[in-house]
C-alpha cells in the first residue's frame, strides 16, 4: 500500500475559463470535445499527513530517590528556563555525597594505595578489569536517565572520568616496567597506582554532587508545565540493584542513591505530583512545553518527496478546525526515511505554522501540539502560463502528447509539461496559446481525424 500521493489542483476561476472555451466538434465525433489554449495560473500541490509540534518540549525527571519536599508550579503554569520548580528530599543521596567526599579525601591523603606484593602487572591487570566493569555499568545506568540534557551532561560525565582514568593508568602502567627495570622505586609505581584510584574517588564524588545539586529541579525549556507523566511513567527499567552491585565499592552508595533504595522502581507514583509525593531515580515528573511558536511535521511519500524544498509554501487543514486554513513554510527535509506500518516509505518534512483563517475570513483557533492535519505543499506553481485542461494530455509510449485541431485534422503532437494541477497542466513546450487541442474523448481520435 502506498502512501500519500500527489493532489494537484488549479483556481476555480481559471478551470472555469477553459472549460469555456470548450466546444463539441461536429456530428463526426459527437464525443470528441476541443478547446483552445490559454494562458493560466496552475499549481501543482502535494498533499501528505502532519502533526503539530510544539517548539520544544523538555521531561524533568528525579534525579535520585526520595520525596518532593516543594512543588513551587501548578498545573498550566508558565515558568521561565531555569526557573525551579520543585526540590527533592533524599537521605540516601546526601550520605551518598558524604560517603563519595570522605572516601575521596582519604585517597588524597593517602597519596599512595598498600598493594600485597610487588607484582604490579597483576595488580594493575585487575584495577583496569574492575574499571571497565564500572564505566561500562556507569554508562548503563546514565543511559537509564530520560533523553535531554540531564542525559547527555550524565554520558559525558561517564566519559570524562574514563578519559581521566586511562590517563592515569597509562601511567601507572609506565612506572610498573620502569620498576620492573629497576629504573624507578616502588613508592613512586605505588603511587602512580593510588593516582589512578584517586581519579575514581574524584569521578564519584562529582556524581554524588551532580545528583544532590540535581535535587532543586529547574525547568529545561521556558514554557506550560503539565505535572504528571504518562501512565507506567519513564523510570528506569531492569535490574538496577544488580548495577550497583557491580560498581567499585567507592561508588556503589552513589549508585544506590541515583537508583533509589529498597528496589523501589516498581513503586513511580503514576499522576500529578505533590508536596510528600515518593520518587525514584528517572521518573518523570512533568513537562514543560514552549508553545511560543508552532511546527508541523509532515510525513511525504517517496514518489513525492523530491519536489519539496525549504522554501515551499503550503496550506495546512486540522481535523481540529473543520473549515479553517493555516498558512506554513517548509524548513527542512529529513534525508532519512521512515517505513510505515503498511510497508510504505516517507519523508519527514518539517514546517513552521502560521496563522489560520475560518471559511469567514475570521482568525482561526491557535493549534494545540499534537493535533492531526492534511498538508497541502505548493511544490510548483506557474502564473500565466500556457496550459490546458488535464484531460487533454495522453500517455503515449515514453511521451506526453495532445491531440491538435490543425487545419480541421487531428495532429499528434509531443508536449513538455510543467506544474501539473488536478485539472489543468501548464505546457512549456509545444503548444502556443490560441491553438485548438481536443480536451474530451482523446482515445477517441486518429491521426488525420476531422475536426471542426
Amino acid at each position: 500500500m502506498r502512501g500519500p500521493r500527489t493532489t494537484r489542483v488549479v483556481a476555480p476561476a481559471v478551470l472555469a475559463a477553459l472549460l469555456a472555451l470548450t466546444g463539441c466538434s461536429g456530428e463526426e465525433a459527437p464525443d470528441v470535445e476541443v478547446a483552445e489554449v490559454g494562458l493560466a495560473t496552475v499549481s501543482e500541490v502535494v498533499e501528505a499527513p502532519g502533526t503539530v509540534t510544539a517548539r520544544a518540549t523538555g521531561s524533568v525527571s528525579a534525579p535520585a530517590a526520595g520525596t518532593v519536599a516543594v512543588l513551587r508550579v501548578e498545573d498550566g503554569q508558565r515558568v521561565r528556563a531555569g526557573a525551579e520548580l520543585l526540590r527533592i528530599d533524599s537521605p540516601d543521596a546526601e550520605a551518598a555525597l558524604r560517603e563519595a567526599r570522605a572516601a575521596d579525601e582519604d585517597a588524597a591523603s593517602a597519596g599512595q594505595v598498600d598493594l600485597p606484593g610487588t607484582d604490579l602487572g597483576a595488580e594493575q591487570d585487575a584495577a583496569d578489569a574492575a574499571a571497565e566493569t564500572a564505566f561500562a555499568r556507569a554508562r548503563r545506568t546514565a543511559a537509564l536517565v530520560p533523553d535531554g540534557p540531564a542525559r547527555a551532561q550524565a554520558l559525558a560525565a561517564v566519559d570524562a572520568a574514563r578519559a581521566q582514568y586511562d590517563a592515569a593508568r597509562a601511567q601507572a602502567r609506565d612506572a610498573a616496567r620502569r620498576f620492573d627495570a629497576g629504573l624507578a622505586s616502588l613508592g613512586e609505581a605505588l603511587s602512580s597506582l593510588g593516582q589512578a584510584q584517586r581519579v575514581q574517588t574524584r569521578a564519584a564524588l562529582a556524581a554524588a554532587e551532580r545528583t544532590v545539586d540535581a535535587l532543586v529541579v529547574r525547568a529545561p525549556v521556558g514554557g506550560v508545565v503539565s505535572l504528571g507523566a504518562r501512565a507506567g511513567g519513564d523510570a528506569p527499567a531492569g535490574d538496577l540493584g544488580d548495577v550497583a552491585a557491580d560498581l567499585p565499592a567507592d561508588l556503589q552508595g552513589a549508585a544506590g542513591a541515583l537508583l533509589g533504595g529498597g528496589g523501589g522502581g516498581g513503586d513511580a507514583v503514576e499522576g500529578q505530583v505533590a508536596v510528600g509525593s515518593p520518587v525514584t531515580a528517572g521518573q518523570e515528573l512533568l513537562t514543560v512545553t514552549d508553545v511560543s511558536a508552532l511546527s508541523l511535521t509532515a510525513q511525504v511519500d517517496e514518489t513525492d518527496v523530491l519536489l519539496v524544498r525549504p522554501g515551499v509554501r503550503a496550506s495546512v487543514e486540522l481535523d481540529a478546525v473543520p473549515g479553517a486554513s493555516y498558512g506554513a513554510v517548509v524548513q527542512s527535509v529529513d534525508v532519512q526515511p521512515t517505513t510505515s506500518a503498511v510497508g510504505g516509505v516517507t519523508y519527514a518534512v518539517r514546517l513552521a505554522l502560521g496563522p489560520g483563517e475560518d471559511g469567514d475570513g475570521a482568525r482561526a483557533p491557535r493549534p494545540r501540539p499534537g493535533m492531526s492535519a492534511v498538508v497541502g505543499l505548493e511544490v510548483r506553481r506557474a502564473e500565466d502560463a500556457v496550459a490546458v485542461p488535464a484531460s487533454a494530455v495522453f500517455q503515449d509510449g515514453a511521451d506526453r502528447a495532445v491531440w491538435v485541431a490543425d487545419g480541421g485534422a487531428a495532429e499528434r503532437r509531443v508536449v513538455r509539461v510543467g506544474a501539473e494541477g488536478e485539472e489543468a497542466v501548464q505546457v512549456v513546450e509545444g503548444l502556443r496559446a490560441g491553438e485548438r487541442v481536443v480536451v474530451s474523448g482523446a482515445d477517441r481520435v486518429q491521426e488525420g481525424q476531422e475536426l471542426p
